[in-house]
Formats: structure tokens, sequence, C-alpha cells
């Protein structure tokens, strides 16, 4: 199984994880998650990994932007998934997909590293 890194070109984030990826000279494959899109089974299995609550992107200006009865509504998986559906933006980037199988979000370099031998 290939690497994946889901993202958005110009996150910040995944600029970290494409250079520090490159960098260990770790083949992967890019996905965009505005350009390639979003499917409700790709997001489905991150939520089964990660949890909503790791997934949703609180933080950024998308979420920010949010009127506050859309933020109020967010209230469990079925909620934050027709909400990152809708909007690719507010999930937290990078998602990667390792040759193993596993799922991570978000970058850390301790992370990618240890998730890295485990291919």
């Amino acid at each position: 199984m290939t690497i994946t890194l889901y993202g958005i070109a110009n996150c910040d984030a995944v600029k970290k994880a494409r250079t520090w990826l490159a960098a260990e000279e770790i083949e992967f494959a890019f996905h965009d998650l505005k350009r390639d899109g979003l499917s409700q089974a790709l997001l489905g299995e991150w939520l089964r990994s990660a949890g909503w609550e790791v997934l949703l992107n609180r933080k950024g200006t998308t979420w920010r932007r949010l009127d506050d009865d859309a933020r109020a509504a967010v209230t469990d998986a079925a909620s934050a998934s027709a909400l990152m559906l809708a909007q690719p933006s507010l999930v937290k980037r990078p998602v990667v997909r390792w040759a193993d199988g596993s799922i991570s979000v978000g970058f850390d370099p301790a992370l990618f590293a240890q998730a890295s031998r485990r291919r």
C-alpha cells in the first residue's frame, strides 16, 4: 500500500508534511481535498479511525466564518461529517494514510518519523 497525503495544497501544515516526506525521500501520493474531493466512504474511514473531534478543524478560518448556529449544530459524528463533506476545508490537515493502513491527522515530525518506519 502506498502512502497518501490528503490536504489542501496551500495549507501550511500540508506544505510542512510534504517537505518532510520529500526530505526523507518517502514516496507518497497527494490528494487535494478541494480539487479531488472528499467522499463519504473516505471520510467514514477517517471518522472510524480518528474520531470526529480530531478530524474537525475548529481553529481554521473556515470554522470561524461559520455562523453561530452552524457551529452549534455540530454535536456528533453525523453532523460533523455532513459539514466536512459540504466544506472539506473543515478537515484538519494533513490526513495521512500510511503504508500499513493506519491514519494520522495533523503534522508532527516525531509522529511522521514513527509512522514512516512501519512501512
